[in-house]
C-alpha cells in the first residue's frame, strides 16, 4: 500500500518528537540534579566565607590548588565552555565525564574564599558532561530527521546548554532560547527547538524539586511609555552595551597577559588570588566578591555608591582572566543591575526598572543573546519591564560590537 507523502512526513516527525520527548527529558533530570548540586555547594561556600572572612586570605592557595588540580587532570577540559562550543559546531570526541567534578570542585574552591565570579559557566559545562554520556546510549545516529550522528549529538549538547542556564537561573524560557541563540549569534536553528524545550523546562523543574529556590527580584513601578521613556532607555542600552564590551576585552586581555607572561598555570590563579586579596583590603569590604547577590537585591530597593560597577567590572575581570572557575554572568547582573541603579538620577526613570534592564542588558551585550534576555527579563520582572527590557538589550547587543565573553562562538549573519 502506497503511503501518502505527508503521512510518511507526520511519521517521521511523530517518532522525532517521541525520541527527543525522551532524550530531551532525561537530559532535564540529569542537568536539573547537577545543577542543584552545584548551588548547593556555592551556598556552603558563600555562607562559610561570609562567617569566616579569614577564608578570604586563602584565595592565593585556594587559586593554585584549583589550577593544580587542572593542571594535573582537566587539561582536556580546561577550555570550558569554548570546549562545549567547539563540540557544538564540530561534534569530534565525548567530552570527558571528569570535566563535572572538577568544575564543580573548581567553582567551590573560588567561592569558598573569596573570587568574584558566577556559576552558569559551571552549570553548563556540568549539564553538557553529564548529558554527553546520553550519546552512546540513545544510539543518536538512528533518530529520524537530523542530517547525521554528528548533527544529533550537537542537538544534544545544545539541548544540554539550555537545561543548565534554565535550571540555574530559573527561567526555563530564557533557558531554550539561550541555547539556540549563544551557539552563533546571527543565527537562529529551529530545528533544535523542541530538545532545548524538553531539556530546560524539564531541568528548572527538577531543581525545584530538590527544594532550591531562586533570588526573586521586583520592580514594582513600570512607568508608561513615552518618547523620552525610549530615548533614555536607548541611551542606558548603548552605555550598557559598552560597558560589556569593556567587561569582556578587559577579562579576554587580562587572560592573555596571565598565560604570556606565566608558564606554569597554576601560579596564574595563585598570583591573581593574591591581587584580589589587596584590592578587597584597599576597598575595606567584601562587597565585591563572591557571587554579590545582596548588592544585587539592594540595586532594585536603594541607591548605591557609583562606583560599584566599576570595582565590580576590575574584580571579576581580574579573577576570571587569572583562571579561577566559574561564570561570567552573575556578575554580569551585579555590573548591569548596580549600573542600572547608579543611571537612574541622570535619565529620570525608575532605579528598580533601570537596575532591572541593566541587569539584563549587559549579558546580552556580553553573551550576544538579546532575545533570551529580553525573556529573561519577563520572566524575572514581569511582563510590564519587558517593553524597556527589550529595547536595552537590543541596543546593549548592537552597541557591545563583536566581543563576546565565549570566544568560541560563531557569527551567523
Amino acid at each position: 500500500m502506497l503511503i501518502p507523502k505527508w503521512l510518511q512526513e507526520q511519521k517521521k516527525s511523530g517518532i522525532y518528537l517521541a525520541k527527543w520527548l525522551i532524550i530531551g527529558s532525561t537530559i532535564g533530570i540529569l542537568a536539573g540534579t547537577s545543577s542543584a548540586t552545584l548551588l548547593t555547594a556555592l551556598e556552603w561556600a558563600t555562607v562559610t566565607r561570609e562567617s569566616q572572612l579569614w577564608l578570604i586570605w586563602l584565595l592565593p592557595l585556594g587559586g593554585f590548588l584549583s589550577g593544580l588540580i587542572y593542571h594535573t587532570w582537566g587539561s582536556s577540559v580546561a577550555a570550558g565552555n569554548s570546549l562545549l562550543l567547539a563540540e557544538i559546531y564540530q561534534p569530534t570526541t565525548t567530552i570527558p565525564l571528569r570535566m563535572l567534578p572538577l568544575v564543580l570542585i573548581g567553582t567551590t574552591i573560588s567561592h569558598l574564599f573569596g573570587a568574584s565570579a558566577g556559576r552558569e559557566g559551571s552549570a553548563l559545562q556540568m549539564s553538557a558532561a553529564v548529558s554527553d554520556r546520553l550519546t552512546p546510549i540513545f544510539r543518536l545516529n538512528s533518530l529520524v530527521g537530523v542530517a547525521s550522528p554528528t548533527e544529533n549529538r550537537s542537538i544534544l549538547l545544545t539541548a544540554a546548554i539550555s537545561s543548565g542556564f534554565a535550571s540555574v537561573f530559573g527561567t526555563p524560557l530564557a533557558g531554550i532560547l539561550f541555547g539556540l541563540e549563544v551557539i552563533g549569534f546571527g543565527s537562529f536553528r529551529y530545528g533544535r527547538i523542541f530538545p532545548c524545550a524538553i531539556a530546560a523546562i524539564v531541568g528548572d523543574q527538577i531543581t525545584l524539586a530538590w527544594g532550591l529556590d531562586h533570588t526573586l527580584y521586583q520592580i514594582p513601578i513600570v512607568p508608561k511609555l513615552t518618547a523620552l521613556g525610549i530615548f533614555s532607555t536607548i541611551i542606558a542600552g548603548l552605555i550598557f552595551g559598552i560597558t560589556a564590551r569593556v567587561f569582556v576585552v578587559l577579562t579576554h586581555s587580562i587572560g592573555t597577559y596571565f598565560k604570556t607572561k606565566i608558564a606554569y598555570p597554576p601560579f596564574r590563579p595563585a598570583i591573581g588570588g593574591i591581587l584580589v586579596n589587596i584590592a578587597t583590603e584597599l576597598v575595606g569590604n567584601t562587597k565585591y566578591i563572591g557571587l554579590g547577590i545582596p548588592t544585587i537585591v539592594s540595586a532594585f530597593d536603594s541607591q548605591l555608591p557609583p562606583w560599584d560597577f566599576i570595582a565590580k567590572i576590575g574584580f571579576t575581570a581580574l579573577t576570571i582572566g587569572s583562571g579561577f572557575k566559574g561564570g561570567e554572568v552573575t556578575p554580569l547582573f551585579y555590573i548591569g543591575a548596580t549600573l542600572g541603579n547608579t543611571l537612574s538620577p541622570i535619565l529620570q526613570l525608575p532605579a528598580p526598572l533601570l537596575a532591572g534592564m541593566g541587569f539584563v542588558a549587559v549579558f546580552a551585550g556580553a553573551a550576544k543573546t538579546p532575545i533570551a534576555s529580553t525573556v529573561m527579563a519577563i520572566e524575572l520582572f514581569g511582563a510590564p519591564a519587558g517593553i524597556y527590557a527589550a529595547i536595552a538589550c537590543i541596543c546593549s547587543y548592537l552597541g557591545s560590537g563583536h566581543p563576546s565573553i565565549y570566544p568560541a562562538q560563531t557569527r551567523g549573519f
